[in-house]
């Protein structure tokens, strides 16, 4: 299976972009697995910016997005989204997926570029 992430690009600072991450096959038992989105800045470290559980859909998020950020699931769709608003310019990153469960599978990442 193969997670695809979609949506990213270029948006202005106070803006807004969703990401979208699908998992490939349509038997992938996707409501058993977390999903996790990370970022990495040039240079930097890979770090979460929103996590979904698989069972009760309880989210959270670290202090840098929180409020700005939303992360939810279809599980029909085998989707899980991160709809990202007030963007900033600390928020340009590549952006991954990952699907945590009996087994971890990342996605191939997305550009998205906050810029003026």
């Amino acid at each position: 299976v193969q997670f695809v992430e979609s949506g990213g690009g270029l948006v202005q600072p106070g803006g807004s972009l969703r990401l979208s991450c699908t998992a490939s096959e349509g038997g992938f038992p996707f409501s058993e697995y977390t999903m996790t989105w990370y970022r990495q800045a040039p240079g930097g470290e890979r770090e979460w910016v929103a996590w979904i559980a698989a069972t009760d859909e309880s989210t959270d998020y670290p202090d840098s997005v929180k409020g700005r950020f939303t992360i939810s699931r279809d599980n029909a769709k085998n989707t899980v989204y991160l709809q990202m608003d007030r963007l900033k310019f600390e928020d340009t990153a590549a952006y991954y997926c990952k699907a945590a469960g009996d087994k971890t599978y990342w996605g191939q990442g997305i550009q998205v570029t906050v810029s003026s």
